[in-house]
């Protein structure tokens, strides 16, 4: 994928985790101004690969969905991934594989398509959509400790990494209040969500960090995050946010964690 990703998506293979997809991609496309039309060829095509994924990859039963999006120079290239037996015997055959659309659709859709068997088990996906009359983010793509999202991971929870901070700021928010929508909050909490994820977010622009970690956790009535790396800026020498500060305000619980060589900013966010 060139020089690496831009955003990277794990989640369990949940239908309803699709939705989450298509939040990012709407994102990018805000940040990226990509034209609505080729939005929609891209989202059925990636839609398509993810039903796959939880219709077909598992059995039935759940495993992990990972997704990947790479900018180029006109062109966006998005990998979908699973870990179970695999898909890509049943689409090269040009079967219909899920409820609609298939393979023929998805290279309609696609500049290219790769299929690639994972040595662990699994297939990749690789769509790559162009030419796109796009904005490439400026910044890095993620680098390898970053997009290994192993250390955030919550139980049965959802892990991204976006990088630049500029492609986060359209992703992250999105991504949150979906979330948080799932989790029965009231609109107002959804909004308080989304401003501790902005915070966070400007923390690192004046920090220089060019990239934003998350892991979201949802139950009921109740939204965990772990969101960094931490930039400095946000708490006291004891490790507390700092008084009359958007955290000491808004999060219902906050800690501090070390995942690998990162610490990352925990809060909690409840129904009040």
């Amino acid at each position: 994928m060139g020089a690496g990703p831009n955003v990277r998506l794990k989640l369990s293979s949940r239908a309803e985790n699709v939705l989450l997809l298509r939040q990012t991609l709407s994102g990018l496309a805000e940040s990226m101004g990509l034209d609505p039309i080729a939005l929609n060829d891209i989202t059925t095509a990636v839609t398509e690969a993810a039903n796959n994924v939880v219709l077909h990859a598992y059995g039935g039963e759940e495993g992990p969905l990972e997704v990947e999006f790479a900018s180029g120079p006109a062109s966006l290239t998005v990998v979908v991934g699973d870990r179970g037996r695999g898909i890509a015997r049943a689409l090269r055959s040009g079967e219909t594989v899920s409820d609609g659309i298939g393979l023929p659709v998805i290279h309609a859709l696609s500049e290219t398509v790769e299929f690639r068997e994972r040595p662990s088990g699994g297939t990749e996906v690789a769509m790559r959509f162009q030419p796109l009359q796009i904005r490439q983010p400026d910044g890095a793509a993620l680098d390898d400790g970053a997009a290994d999202l192993g250390a955030l991971e919550v139980d049965g929870g959802i892990t991204l990494a976006v990088a630049p901070t500029e492609l986060a700021r359209s992703v992250v928010p999105r991504v949150i209040a979906t979330l948080a929508a799932r989790a029965h909050l009231t609109t107002d909490r959804i909004a308080d969500a989304q401003l501790l994820a902005d915070t966070v977010l400007a923390d690192l622009d004046r920090a220089g960090a060019g990239q934003l970690l998350v892991a979201i956790h949802v139950e009921q009535r109740a939204l965990e995050l772990r969101i960094g790396p931490l930039a400095g800026g946000l708490l006291d020498g004891s490790g507390r946010a700092l008084p009359g500060s958007v955290l000491s305000h808004l999060a219902d619980g906050q800690d501090v964690l070390a995942a690998g060589e990162l610490q990352l900013l925990e809060l909690r966010i409840l129904q009040r």
